[in-house]
């Protein structure tokens, strides 16, 4: 159990470093999503109100250790361990990586379809709508922002919301408000106060948001499965691995990158990217099938 939550950490830790893939994504077909979601609800509600009333052991006791431990271990791992190595990825092996991505997803998608108990009109319209809004999201150009503690916050705030939901990855939303590059340059180069100011936000964003997805599922069960499926069907405009730059931008580091793109039809290592491509979705169906077992 231990070493499945790890490896499923490890996932997703991996999966968010990915501007386009949501570490949600992860959860969700490992069978975890809505324990973690219980789990972040407790954490910041239960404890919190404990540990303010001087109930310390109750507090320590009640906190979910051999869940969050195992898996934040393997998310906080891939995060500082892989950081790195995404980067040089994305840089050199764009299409390849892409492609492993986009075969994960796909497979995702068809999984969450079986979870829909009912196809009711509101899932339906659910589905419609998170799919044209993730679409929207992912085709907006990225933005320039300043790097100051108030913007670092809300990027954390921000940023975990779409971490925890399927389909809405929080690096591209960090990439959209011009974050991406920075957070990532702040991991590698261990810049402890501008994390610390970004964590900050992720505990209060992941505080807030944690207690609206707990009450859309105990109260909307069917539609929010289907609008989770929809932002993953959005995403995949994302995602698709080629594409053609039509305008470049210098960043803050004085570095050229893509600033818009479109969609092309595949041009190249079209045989190696398709097998990485079934590479992802197997083990996204074997992360499934290993999860059903052991329910």
């Amino acid at each position: 159990m231990y070493l499945r939550l790890f490896i499923t950490g490890l996932l997703m830790g991996s999966a968010d470093l990915v501007p386009g893939v949501s570490g949600g994504t992860i959860a969700f077909i490992a069978g975890i999503y809505n324990q973690l979601i219980h789990s972040i609800k407790l954490v910041t509600s239960q404890v919190p109100a404990l540990l303010l009333r001087g109930k310390i052991p109750e507090a320590i006791r009640i906190v979910p250790w051999a869940f969050l431990v195992p898996l934040g271990i393997g998310i906080v791992g891939a995060v500082l361990g892989l950081s790195r190595l995404m980067e040089h990825l994305l840089d050199n092996e764009f299409v390849l990586t892409m492609a492993f991505f986009f075969g994960l997803v796909c497979a995702s998608i068809w999984i969450v379809y079986q979870r829909v108990a009912k196809w009711t009109i509101g899932a339906i319209v659910g589905l419609v709508v998170a799919a044209a809004l993730a679409y929207w999201i992912v085709s907006l150009s990225p933005a320039e922002t300043p790097a100051t503690p108030v913007a670092f916050f809300l990027a954390g705030a921000l940023a975990i919301c779409a971490m925890i939901l399927p389909g809405i990855s929080g690096s591209f939303i960090l990439l959209i408000i011009g974050k991406y590059a920075q957070v990532l340059s702040a991991v590698n180069n261990r810049e402890i106060v501008t994390l610390a100011i970004f964590v900050i936000g992720i505990a209060v964003g992941i505080t807030l948001f944690s207690r609206v997805l707990s009450w859309l599922f105990d109260h909307y069960y069917n539609a929010t499965i289907a609008s989770l499926m929809g932002f993953m069907i959005g995403s995949l405009a994302k995602i698709w691995p080629w594409k053609e730059t039509i305008t470049t931008r210098i960043n803050s580091h004085g570095i050229e990158e893509p600033l818009y793109q479109i969609n092309i039809a595949p041009n190249e290592s079209v045989l190696l990217a398709l097998a990485l491509a079934i590479l992802g979705a197997a083990i996204i169906l074997i992360l499934n099938r290993f999860q059903l077992e052991e329910s």
